[in-house]
């Protein structure tokens, strides 16, 4: 691959990493009111007996997710339930795409009743080889500014990957997309839940979310075109369970940084555990399959 920086794509579909990378620092700006509804909508999700939220009410950790929802006019999705390709985002040729993570601050808390004003950066494009082919890997800068100021730093990391042969071992076992071999997972947690991904708890957080990715809620797109064994749990959702299970055992806890990477999928036909440990004014938090595969590692840095 030629190391000059091109104007275009060589050839439609060819993945050519310098064209993706004249994305690197284009940004766009999104306003959004932060309205009590959907925060009652995500309690009534997660099964939590929170008081009806008000003015000034503070949104938790990681229900920011519910706001700035997609708005991609369904003339511009394509297959996969996705906006189709190019864009804010570059225009990876790549079928597969998935959230592979993220790490974000917290400055000051959201609060029902604010204006919020969100600035996107695309930060990094970068292409890795994975067990079954190309991987990309974009890094999205989201900065939120309230009247308070800056209340949010978040980087949200995209990977996009080939379509790999149906027959391809441990694919429909749910093989993990970036790593050859699966993790077991810890056995030391302090608190743990167990959670049923039913398929109401999948369409109410992609109602919430606006997340028309067909992988979370069709059935016979995500077996018969992506060859996966059952529907996807979102790995936002993996997350946001994590750090609720956090708030149910420590609700006084304050966190000022989280970070979290997917490492395997989680899929809807079977059970899995959101695990937790504290240690000072730190927490680790992880994702046990059935198998007692690690699915998700998360970190938390609490005030």
């Amino acid at each position: 691959m030629s190391d000059q920086p091109i104007s275009g794509p060589a050839k439609p579909g060819e993945l050519n990493l310098n064209y993706l990378q004249d994305w690197i620092g284009r940004s766009e700006t999104r306003s959004d009111l932060i309205c009590a509804a959907p925060l009652a909508a995500m309690s009534a999700t997660l099964d939590r007996p929170d008081p009806s939220p008000v003015e000034g009410t503070a949104v938790p950790a990681l229900w920011h997710w519910v706001y700035f929802t997609p708005q991609t006019p369904a003339h511009d999705i394509g297959e996969d339930g996705h906006a189709r390709r190019g864009g804010f985002l570059p225009p990876v040729p790549l079928p597969r795409r998935m959230w592979a993570g993220g790490r974000l601050s917290f400055h000051h808390p959201l609060r029902v009743g604010d204006t919020v004003q969100r600035v996107s950066t695309i930060q990094d494009v970068q292409l890795k080889q994975g067990r079954t082919g190309a991987l990309v890997f974009v890094c999205v800068r989201h900065d939120y500014t309230s009247p308070r100021g800056l209340v949010l730093s978040e980087e949200h990391d995209i990977v996009y990957r080939d379509a790999p042969p149906a027959d391809i071992a441990g694919l429909r076992s749910g093989a993990p997309t970036t790593t050859q071999t699966p993790l077991p997972a810890p056995g030391d947690e302090q608190f743990s839940r167990l959670v049923v991904p039913d398929p109401v708890l999948l369409f109410r957080y992609s109602a919430l979310t606006f997340n028309g990715h067909r992988i979370h809620y069709d059935r016979s797109y995500v077996t018969q075109v992506e060859g996966y064994p059952g529907l996807i749990v979102h790995g936002p959702l993996i997350a946001t369970l994590l750090m609720d299970l956090l708030r149910r055992n420590h609700p006084q806890a304050h966190v000022r940084r989280f970070s979290f990477k997917a490492l395997r999928p989680t899929f809807d036909i079977h059970p899995f555990t959101v695990c937790g440990k504290l240690d000072g004014q730190s927490a680790t938090l992880w994702g046990r399959d059935h198998e007692g595969c690690l699915t998700m590692q998360a970190t938390a840095e609490l005030d």
